[in-house]
């Protein structure tokens, strides 16, 4: 299927997509400092700058659009315009998070991964995501990062 807009009018609506401050990005932050957490954002000393930084319980959270990180749900289905480029661009997404993710266990920071999808799926259910996350701080000592997610894969 061929791209329903002209390449200039795709190319201004891909240059309006954010990378910080998104939308579901704000719903955890909000329901985090309610919840009494408070936090530092996008710390750039730390690998792959981390959306959420709780530093009394050396924590970081990702908040991950399903799209761009690739993850295996409903919601993300790779575009049929440019496939092999959209392919590669969401692996190489998906090992640099990995990659961060193990430099930050190295450095003795637990991870925590809440998927846009469980956001969306659940946007009426925001202390119940927070509690998941908040029951995962300090718990998940595998080195795999503990998932809040509400949509199966």
């Amino acid at each position: 299927m061929a791209d329903v807009h002209s390449p200039a009018v795709r190319s201004k609506n891909m240059r309006a997509i954010r990378s910080k401050n998104t939308k579901p990005e704000l719903l955890v932050r909000r329901a985090l400092h309610a919840a009494g957490y408070r936090f530092r954002l996008h710390v750039a000393n730390l690998p792959g700058k981390p959306d959420i930084v709780l530093p009394k319980y050396r924590t970081v959270i990702f908040v991950h659009g399903c799209f761009w990180h690739g993850h295996n749900c409903k919601y993300f289905r790779l575009p049929q315009t440019r496939p092999e480029f959209w392919k590669t661009k969401i692996e190489a997404n998906q090992a640099r998070d990995t990659n961060n993710i193990a430099k930050l266990n190295q450095l003795g920071w637990q991870v925590i991964l809440i998927w846009e999808c469980a956001i969306r799926a659940d946007s009426q259910g925001l202390p119940e995501i927070i509690s998941k996350a908040a029951g995962a701080l300090n718990k998940h000592t595998d080195g795999t990062p503990p998932e809040v997610r509400t949509v199966p894969r």
